[in-house]
């Protein structure tokens, strides 16, 4: 008599294969009936109240609205108006300067910050320890000093 070809392990999983097939089939009928939540539109709808939360209530129709104009909203940084711009003469001692590589910085007397100063900003040599007047302006890197005076 011939064995059969079907061994235990494969019948088991011939048969998870057939409840996954029904089970499959089932979900299938309970979606087309609909009867799960959120498959009617109304169900769907989301609102957005006036703070930006999302909400599913609609807004109470009762309440006056804001009107805001278009031209009214600014995108992005807003540009820097040249009356804020103060150049103010400030004073300082240097700090460090090095003249064969043409750089030094110069330590405020109000902020005690250290502010670069290139060779070219120079209005007449300088020196270490030397008190001087100078203007400041935003580089790259951090403030920078020029129109830089020895004080006598």
């Amino acid at each position: 008599m011939a064995r059969s070809q079907q061994t235990w392990n494969k019948q088991e999983n011939e048969k998870k294969k057939q409840k996954k097939k029904k089970e499959k089939a089932a979900k299938k009928v309970e979606r087309a009936s609909g009867s799960k939540d959120g498959n009617s539109l109304d169900d769907m709808i989301a609102y957005v109240d006036e703070y930006g939360r999302i909400t599913s209530t609609p807004p109470d129709p009762t309440v006056k609205k804001t009107v805001i104009n278009a031209e009214d909203i600014e995108v992005g940084v807003r540009k820097q108006d040249p009356a804020d711009k103060v150049e103010e003469l400030r004073t300082g001692i240097v700090s460090f300067f090095n003249d064969s590589k043409g750089f030094g910085f110069i330590k405020d007397l109000q902020t005690q910050e250290s502010i670069f100063v290139h060779i070219k900003e120079l209005a007449e040599p300088i020196k270490e320890n030397n008190k001087v007047t100078y203007k400041v302006e935003k580089g790259p890197k951090g403030l920078n000093a020029y129109e830089v005076k020895v004080v006598r």
